[in-house]
């Protein structure tokens, strides 16, 4: 498969450039993967759209503020992208401008890190002065809310970039399709009987890295940590058994759920890290459904839900919702893959 193949055209007014006001008001497309029929809704409809018995699987990871800015020894000023704890006083980081092994970074309050490796992928490993608890305070303090680079302007309420709830601190970026659902949208799908469980995978720059390969089958998809506990392994278990959908809400429930699973086609606990890279051809064990934003062209995203729905039928999707001009990417609209 080609990186082109997953092209598309988007006219550039059609990129949110901020959320609405109310967040389960956003339009929301209705594809069946089977027949390729479409239906327009919105999105506070979705109790009345699933089906009673299924059950929601959706990231509970949270963003943190992973933006730093400081300076070199010599004055020059230095932007940090935090994308990955490895110990607790360290985290690869993309820097701007590219940074020497040896050399020091100081930010404000006195916090500093010193570059202590280079991956191949131009990633320094930034050892700080602090650890644990005391390192995650000062990030907090002194850090930026990432955003993507498509969103000109800054966010009036960084919390417009966290889901309900987000509860687990790590991503760099957020588990966007989760950013729909409201406070009241989630009690009314308990009403109608729709279950809702919760597991944790840190975005990082794996999922929205670009594909740079002309060739998909080159692509290297980045490592990300994630957790699913005990508890809600058994709940997709016996949802499965019982015949019932697993609906993910966004592409990085799937790439959890069809990593943890065994050769029996058991969801297992884990708490592990996964690099799976699903595209079309991949066989889905665990998924049913999904709930997901408009993705990026070209992008490992657009190719696992063309994985899921098929490559035409997704691609004539998004050429319907464009016609119909929906808002595409973070602040934009949804879709419903079943």
């Amino acid at each position: 498969m080609r990186t082109a193949d997953f092209d598309y055209f988007l006219p550039p007014d059609l990129i949110a450039q901020k959320p609405l006001t109310s967040r389960d008001q956003c339009r929301l497309l209705v594809l069946n993967r089977l027949s390729g029929t479409t239906d327009h809704r919105r999105f506070d409809e979705l109790p009345r759209i699933l089906r009673p018995g299924d059950l929601l699987v959706l990231n509970d990871s949270r963003v943190i503020p992973a933006r730093l800015f400081g300076q070199k020894p010599s004055g020059g000023h230095v932007e940090v992208l935090l994308t990955r704890r490895c110990q607790p006083d360290s985290w690869l980081a993309l820097t701007h401008p590219g940074l020497r092994v040896g050399q020091c970074v100081h930010f404000s309050d006195g916090l500093e890190a010193t570059v202590e490796g280079i991956e191949a992928d131009g990633q320094r490993t930034l050892r700080f002065n602090r650890t644990s608890a005391n390192l995650d305070a000062a990030i907090h303090h002194i850090g930026v809310m990432p955003i993507p680079p498509y969103v000109k302007n800054p966010l009036e309420r960084p919390e417009d970039y966290q889901t309900v709830y987000a509860r687990e601190d790590g991503s760099i970026a957020a588990p966007t399709a989760g950013l729909h659902f409201s406070e009241d949208l989630l009690a009314e799908l308990t009403r109608h009987g729709i279950e809702q469980t919760f597991l944790t995978l840190h975005v990082g720059v794996g999922t929205f890295r670009p594909v740079k390969t002309d060739d998909v089958a080159h692509h290297q998809m980045h490592a990300e940590w994630f957790r699913l506990t005990p508890a809600v392994a058994d709940k997709i278990n016996q949802a499965k058994a019982e015949g019932r959908r697993i609906v993910a809400v966004g592409t990085t429930v799937v790439r959890t759920l069809e990593t943890a699973i065994d050769a029996m086609g058991k969801v297992i606990p884990s708490e592990d890290e996964t690099s799976l890279f699903i595209v079309p051809g991949y066989a889905f064990r665990v998924v049913d459904a999904l709930i997901t934003n408009f993705h990026l062209p070209k992008s490992t995203l657009v190719m696992l839900v063309a994985a899921f729905a098929g490559r035409e039928r997704l691609l004539a999707a998004y050429e319907e919702a464009v016609a119909h001009r929906y808002r595409f990417y973070s602040f934009g609209d949804a879709m419903l893959i079943e």
